[in-house]
């Protein structure tokens, strides 16, 4: 492992798996821990790094003093852009919050959506009377490298140049990702995957997205922000999707398709809330349209832990308030897809709202800082 490379993995797999001591993060990281000690030294000596009171690590021996990152020592933003809003979050090396602050979105064009997100930090920063080293930005699109927005449907953009914009907009280095992975690296370093070394993440909201951890790390590849996972299929005698497909992941579970499923029903237009109210009451139309969303999404799990070879799957996002009357037929229907002799499916749930997004993107800029 080259010299740059290790002191990412080192910072990185601190702020990740929390306080470690050398020969925790020795063996983790394949190195001595004489050569642990020697990569440590000039973060400690930066104050990025910090060494704790004495304490057992878990092994036989006397009490060490275990590695950590020094929290106070920056300040982050994170924002996660919607169709009509923004939530940001200020937070500080472990992406902790702070501050948080939203913005309504009512012009989607770039210099709207730069004109909230400087708002936001304005917010955030109190005019720039708090220093912050970074910022992240998640949305729900594919994103190149240099911080282009290749596509994002929902605000109708392709090849805007957001990062670039922003960079020049408040003179501080901004870091874009697609909104599923920053989630993902959320719910792996503080959300309900923190510990977990492989597990898939399933939203549903306005679309449908897809993340995955496997030992340790979160899976991001050139096409991720496509919404490969948006249109996976689960009911060939299912609804269409606006793209055609017939009972695909998204025709079938995202809000925007059960409420349009359920006004087509009932000669009305109706919210989600009220859908679920409706079948919570035993509405027919609307009961049959949520069970057959929970069958779909019992599909869904059951593909994605065969699939990936995965053992938990966490839920998120703010479709998932379905959950609450569908958990028998859900497990049934991952059930029904599973080998009998597979391990069971542990399935987590995400409900803390858009914070917790804005809160993966602070993350993501936070570990992009420290591995250079």
């Amino acid at each position: 492992m080259e010299l740059e490379e290790s002191v990412r993995e080192l910072t990185r797999t601190i702020l990740v798996n929390g306080p470690m001591s050398r020969g925790q993060l020795a063996v983790r990281l394949g190195l001595s821990v004489a050569s642990l000690s020697r990569l440590g030294k000039p973060l400690i000596d930066a104050g990025l790094l910090v060494e704790g009171p004495l304490a057992n690590d878990g092994t036989v021996g006397r009490p060490v003093r275990l590695l950590d990152i020094r929290q106070d020592s920056q300040r982050f933003i994170g924002a996660k852009i919607t169709g009509d809003g923004i939530a940001s979050v200020l937070t500080d090396m472990r992406a902790e919050q702070l501050a948080s602050s939203e913005f309504r979105l009512s012009d989607r064009s770039l210099t709207g959506v730069v004109h909230g997100l400087a708002d936001s930090v304005r917010t955030l920063t109190r005019s720039g009377q708090i220093e912050v080293s970074g910022i992240g930005i998640s949305i729900g699109g594919h994103v190149d490298a240099a911080g282009t927005v290749l596509r994002a449907p929902f605000l109708d953009w392709r090849n805007v140049p957001l990062q670039q914009a922003l960079e020049k907009e408040l003179g501080l280095p901004v870091v874009i990702e697609n909104d599923v992975v920053a989630l993902t690296v959320a719910e792996q370093w503080f959300g309900v995957g923190r510990g977990v070394e492989s597990f898939a993440l399933i939203t549903i909201g306005a679309g449908v997205g897809y993340g995955l951890v496997i030992n340790n790390r979160v899976i991001s590849v050139p096409d991720t922000g496509l919404g490969l996972g948006g249109h996976f299929p689960l009911d060939p005698a299912g609804p269409l999707c606006v793209a055609g497909h017939r009972g695909c992941s998204t025709a079938l579970l995202s809000t925007q398709s059960i409420c349009s499923q359920a006004a087509s029903a009932l000669g009305r237009p109706v919210d989600y809330e009220e859908v679920l109210n409706l079948a919570a009451e035993g509405q027919p139309a609307a009961a049959y349209i949520v069970n057959a969303a929970a069958r779909g999404l019992g599909r869904m799990i059951a593909a994605v832990a065969n699939l990936a070879m995965v053992n938990t799957v966490v839920l998120a996002g703010e479709g998932i308030g379905m959950l609450k009357l569908i958990d028998e037929p859900l497990r049934e229907a991952v059930a029904a897809d599973r080998d009998p002799d597979a391990g069971p499916v542990d399935i987590r749930l995400e409900s803390l709202g858009f914070n917790q997004w804005a809160r993966g993107a602070a993350a993501v800029a936070i570990q992009r800082s420290v591995s250079g």
